[in-house]
């Protein structure tokens, strides 16, 4: 398996079939004389912003962490022994109503859309 080419831009469902979101980035521990092990992998617009380089992502998590909080400023990981099968997307044995994944998209509901008339 070519995991950059395998698993970025994947589509991600929890156990409901639920869409998360898609694969932005793979967090991978390095350890000496072995090759490296995925650990997790991370979702959302910081993680995505870092794609693009340094300055995007620092911008973007302090965008975050401005508007969301502290908590919001990191990426969300999903860890990888949470793996349920990997196909045409890539399940998780996770409840995605669990994580704070879906805080931005609760907020922006709340806040904004839910404050325009016939919304």
């Amino acid at each position: 398996m070519e995991l950059l080419r395998d698993l970025l831009d994947k589509q991600v469902v929890d156990r409901r079939q639920v869409k998360i979101g898609k694969v932005d980035g793979l967090v991978a521990e390095l350890r000496q004389g072995k090759p490296p092990r995925i650990v997790a992998i991370e979702l959302g617009s910081i993680t995505l912003a870092r794609r693009l380089g340094t300055w995007p992502g620092r911008w973007m998590a302090q965008l975050a962490a401005k508007l969301g909080g502290k908590r919001h400023g990191e990426p969300h990981r999903i860890a990888w022994h949470k793996v349920k099968d990997i196909g045409v997307d890539i399940e998780f044995d996770i409840d995605v109503r669990r994580t704070t994944i879906f805080a931005w998209q609760d907020w922006l509901r709340d806040h904004v859309i839910g404050r325009i008339p016939g919304a």
